[in-house]
């Protein structure tokens, strides 16, 4: 099926041909070919989106995030009243392919929005706003379920690559969910290059912050141990303002890295440009000293600096750290939240009405002063 530009125009690419604009309304319909006769036909009306459903069947309630691929809204489905997340796609990332859902459509190339299940919580917010810290049970509770996720996901030879908390989402019944795969890409042999500008900072492991050519699973490792450290001591456990301050702080968790515990250490671009302040002690069990052994053991193989000695999403899940007391709780025994990320963009009745009689007041002070 073909589509014409709109009477917005277009442009010209590159090579010459015709760009249309994408936010130009679509103004002539695609023709299909017969199998039989060879013939043109017209689309029937119906089929003219295929399954696609038109976006004025969601009622956008409130936005509840921004990803790598556009804003997401919190909406209602009309047609039956269910919640779901909308999310509206940028066409300028669609080079690299979008993640497949529910394909909801506006009027022009530019109204396109993925329908997805809708999760109460995302991490991030939680932690933020959270009263007290999440239990231990709790926090082994969730890590099992980031860790099977991705399990499934090295299983089948994808990297996040942005494994954050805020890229964590909860459901009302516990049950965890690895979000916005924006980033997300097939590895596998031989190795390709990728975007080296990848995980959010305080997540990044020391390979990518040294320029290793190659990326692999143990990437989100790395983001697996920075986000257990996090909900285990409530707060970000990295929280580096630059790529340099990052390595510092890295440093000083970990001590100095050399070639004896990773090989390919001196070779790394960025090692040839700067050395490495000299730190040599392992600093986790000053930095959780509440933890158990088998805790501290699994923190310290997920923060191995050797890419290749990290350990692996299929190694964490037989921890004895999630088979000690005390043992993770079942995800319908997770304490349920407020949502806060739809009380700070719906204001309540109370302050609406407290925001009306201010106005009221401030006008009828301006109209006296006026009349005096």
């Amino acid at each position: 099926m073909s589509r014409a530009p709109g009477k917005r125009g277009a442009e010209n690419g590159s090579n010459g041909h015709i760009r249309p604009d994408p936010s130009a309304p679509v103004s002539r319909k695609g023709i299909l070919t017969s199998l039989l006769t060879s013939a043109p036909m017209p689309i029937p009306a119906k089929d003219v989106l295929g399954k696609c459903r038109f976006v004025s069947e969601f009622e956008k309630l409130n936005r509840i995030g921004e990803g790598t691929y556009g804003v997401v809204y919190r909406a209602r489905d009309t047609t039956n009243g269910k919640i779901v997340a909308l999310k509206k796609v940028r066409m300028e990332n669609e080079k690299h392919g979008i993640p497949i859902s529910e394909v909801v459509v506006g009027r022009s190339l530019e109204s396109i929005f993925l329908s997805m299940e809708y999760c109460e919580q995302d991490l991030a917010n939680l932690l933020d706003n959270m009263p007290k810290a999440f239990t231990e049970s709790q926090v082994k509770c969730i890590m099992l379920q980031v860790l099977r996720g991705l399990q499934f996901l090295h299983g089948n030879f994808i990297i996040h690559r942005d494994l954050k908390v805020s890229n964590l989402l909860m459901t009302d019944k516990g049950v965890v969910k690895i979000a916005d795969f924006g980033l997300a890409r097939f590895y596998g042999l031989p190795g390709r290059p990728m975007t080296p500008t990848v995980v959010t900072l305080w997540y990044r492991a020391p390979e990518l912050l040294l320029q290793a050519p190659l990326q692999t699973p143990a990437l989100d490792m790395w983001a697996a141990g920075c986000i257990l450290g996090e909900l285990l001591s409530n707060k970000p456990l990295l929280p580096g303002k630059t790529e340099i301050q990052q390595l510092d702080l890295i440093v000083d968790l970990l001590g100095t890295p050399n070639d004896n515990i990773w090989p390919e250490y001196s070779s790394l671009p960025a090692v040839q440009s700067f050395t490495l302040k000299h730190q040599p002690f392992n600093n986790l069990k000053q930095k959780f000293s509440d933890l158990s052994a088998p805790g501290l053991r699994l923190l310290n193989f997920l923060f191995m600096f050797d890419p290749m000695k990290r350990a692996t999403a299929e190694e964490c899940l037989q921890s004895s750290y999630f088979k000690a007391a005390p043992l993770p709780c079942s995800p319908s025994m997770m304490p349920t939240f407020p949502q806060h990320r739809n009380m700070r963009t719906q204001p309540t009745q109370e302050s609406s009405s407290q925001q009306a009689s201010n106005l009221s007041d401030l006008l009828g002070s301006l109209a006296k002063k006026k009349r005096m």
